[in-house]
């Protein structure tokens, strides 16, 4: 499984989320988030990760969205990731449809490589109607983080 996920990502920084919007679902992530010792800045975070979402949605389809930013106050590759039990209907996804999914990447400002590396294996690996249905239905952090790094 890729290793890229196991280096970024820790059970600790996926949550379940209860949130009913868009807004309130990425602000807890960038809560989340910002526990981690790359991000030195959270209102950085939390200014680039919605300044991102005016530009354009980060709602790819299927379900899922990924909010990313690449900032100065960030010093390495760190993800976060949180189950929507309730689908966003107002995260206006690129095909329309309600975001169960989403994960929140942030990077440092000259990571470019190690940033798109992370998002183009996030992408292909949800091309996966079995890994997306899996991860949805995962009952607690730790199952949803096994899922992810070992299914393929």
């Amino acid at each position: 499984m890729p290793d890229e996920f196991v280096r970024v990502l820790t059970p600790e920084r996926i949550l379940i989320l209860e949130s009913m919007t868009k807004k309130d679902a990425l602000q807890a992530l960038i809560d989340c988030l910002g526990t981690a010792p790359e991000i030195k800045d959270l209102n950085d975070l939390s200014q680039g990760i919605f300044h991102r979402e005016e530009l354009m949605s980060t709602g790819i389809g299927m379900g899922v969205a990924v909010p990313h930013v690449r900032l100065a106050s960030v010093t390495g590759p760190v993800m976060c990731a949180g189950i929507c039990r309730y689908p966003l209907a107002d995260y206006e996804s690129l095909d329309g449809e309600p975001v169960g999914l989403i994960f929140m990447i942030a990077a440092g400002q000259y990571q470019h490589a190690e940033h798109l590396k992370l998002l183009s294996s996030l992408s292909l690996r949800f091309k996966s109607e079995r890994l997306r249905n899996a991860l949805m239905t995962a009952t607690d952090p730790l199952a949803f983080y096994h899922i992810l790094t070992q299914m393929e």
